[in-house]
């Protein structure tokens, strides 16, 4: 139920948007925060912990799937229940949560723990989009959500440079326990700055459809993420790895078509909302943004640190720039997005963030300096800092206010559908090309050892790929075999290290083409944007005033 129009934008906001705006970039932050803390801890995670790879990636993952499949349903309970009630459980689950990460003594306890801060993260943040869209008029929306894109580049800052001195100096349990002290403090913001904001009281939850999808990408995401360590064939009795993604994508397939035969309800995906063709493209490059960023970063982070030799701080500094340099350029992108060159932004803005990673990939190599990638990561951070603000601004332009929290969380979700396919595709590819890249080192380099320990050699780094190799910081891949003799266990550790080192990087940079394919196909794909100046007619109703419930 909407309140009535002749109420004043002033008794719509109640406190002042931009107090309101801070509240939600520090909760949006604190997520951001986390994940990037995450990426960059994985080395000491997997060596502290004894985590293999497929492991250190249902880490990322387990998060990155409950957060995506929820987000949806979580658009629509803050509808339902009001935005500032949602966002402030949610802060309550996954501030606990951390806490509880920062505790876990072994790889199943924190993969339990990083599904209840997904909750959490889904509850939080739809509701972020959808009161700037309701609070700031729309001629003001895009300064809003340049500060919003500002802010995930301040927290792609201090993630890996805050997140590289705490695993240095503390471990990385403190990556979990900084989480605490800033989600208490966004509690008591939220609960003192924002609106109790109600655009809709009726709306229904589709839990047939939150079943459906949460099966579907289980099964595929699993499926992709253990393919490698059971050799893509049986995983549970007589079923293989291959059914099981193919089962994933059949559940995925009936998804879709429950939701387009219950498109007159409520459906989980509202297929309404892509008749504005800018939200559906958006929608699409916002998956190809996550896939490629989360993609490109996973095996870069292993590399920085297991390869080049870098300690968690020096890798979060090493990338820094990027991220300082995207911080910059945010808000000014933010502005142009309220013109008619907002597609123009977003176009060039990918395709500079291609460009560099691109550039990234050719400079990398085994023996590669700690700034060797500087000059692909600025063109790469030029790129990112256009990006952000100028998505959401025109996603978000033509979206009716009664529409707001289901289609933030939408927009939320495909993001978040494609990181997590995006990891758990690169992870799985990784895995496939360590197999063929080590294996390749390994018969170059056992030239180098006396004939008694080349057999054994050759023997530990077979038996170390797939999905049991350990990647943490600091080890050579493969374990020396007992039993060599001690004459030779020198030379034996020297050659093991150069056959990581030769052939994690010749892995990674033929796993890095998939996601710039990805993101080379999102800058193309931006062509499509109906350019059109924003102004009060854009939206199909002004933001009509959110009606204020009594708590």
């Amino acid at each position: 139920m909407t309140a009535p129009t002749g109420v004043s934008t002033e008794e719509r906001q109640g406190a002042s948007p931009w107090l309101v705006l801070v509240t939600l970039c520090l909760g949006f932050f604190m997520i951001l925060l986390d994940t990037t803390i995450v990426n960059i801890a994985i080395p000491d995670m997997s060596t502290s912990l004894d985590a293999s790879l497929d492991q250190i990636l249902w880490i990322i993952n387990a998060y990155v799937l409950v957060y995506a499949v929820l987000l949806i349903t979580a658009g629509r309970l803050g509808d339902l229940f009001g935005p500032k009630r949602l966002f402030i459980i949610g802060l309550v689950v996954f501030t606990a949560a951390s806490a509880a990460c920062g505790l876990a003594t072994n790889p199943e306890q924190l993969i339990a723990f990083r599904i209840i801060q997904g909750v959490g993260g889904a509850l939080l943040t739809p509701q972020t989009l959808s009161t700037i869209t309701v609070i700031f008029p729309p001629d003001k929306r895009g300064v809003a959500f340049g500060v919003w894109g500002a802010v995930a580049g301040v927290a792609t800052i201090a993630g890996p440079t805050l997140g590289g001195y705490l695993v240095t100096d503390f471990g990385w349990e403190w990556i979990f326990f900084v989480n605490v002290p800033v989600g208490v403090l966004t509690i008591i913001m939220a609960m003192v700055t924002m609106p109790d904001l109600r655009l809709n009281r009726r709306h229904k939850l589709d839990w047939t459809g939150t079943a459906l999808a949460t099966v579907g990408l289980f099964l595929l995401v699993y499926g992709l993420i253990e393919g490698e360590s059971h050799d893509w064939g049986k995983v549970w009795g007589p079923i293989t790895i291959v059914e099981v993604i193919g089962a994933g994508v059949l559940v995925l397939a009936v998804f879709l078509y429950h939701q387009y035969v219950t498109r007159a309800g409520e459906p989980l995906v509202p297929f309404s909302i892509f008749k504005d063709r800018n939200f559906a493209v958006m929608s699409a490059v916002s998956s190809a943004i996550a896939f490629g960023m989360l993609g490109l970063f996973l095996p870069l982070v292993i590399y920085l640190q297991s390869v080049l030799g870098l300690t968690a701080l020096q890798a979060g500094l090493a990338v820094a720039p990027m991220s300082l340099l995207s911080m910059v350029i945010a808000p000014f992108a933010g502005r142009a997005a309220d013109r008619p060159a907002g597609k123009w932004v977003l176009t060039i803005g990918l395709t500079l963030w291609c460009a560099g990673m691109a550039t990234v990939v050719a400079l990398a190599k085994a023996d590669t300096g700690q700034w060797g990638l500087l000059p692909g990561l600025l063109i790469a951070g030029t790129g990112l800092g256009m990006v952000f603000a100028p998505l959401q601004t025109i996603a978000m332009r033509h979206v009716a206010p009664q529409q707001a929290g289901a289609a933030s969380g939408l927009i939320n979700t495909t993001r978040q559908l494609g990181a997590v396919i995006g990891s758990a595709a690169v992870g799985a590819l990784l895995q496939a090309q360590l197999v063929g890249k080590l294996g390749e080192a390994a018969r170059t380099n056992a030239a180098d050892l006396p004939p008694e320990a080349r057999q054994p050699f050759l023997d530990a780094v077979a038996g170390a790929t797939g999905g049991a190799l350990h990647v943490g910081a600091g080890q050579s891949g493969a374990a020396i075999p007992p039993g060599v003799p001690e004459q030779f266990r020198q030379a034996l550790t020297d050659v093991t290290t150069r056959t990581f080192h030769e052939g994690f990087t010749n892995a990674m940079k033929a796993t890095l083409l998939l996601p710039l394919i990805v993101l080379a196909i999102a800058a193309v794909s931006c062509l499509f944007i109906r350019q059109q100046p924003p102004s009060s007619t854009d939206t199909p109703t002004e933001p009509r005033p959110a009606e204020a419930a009594t708590t």
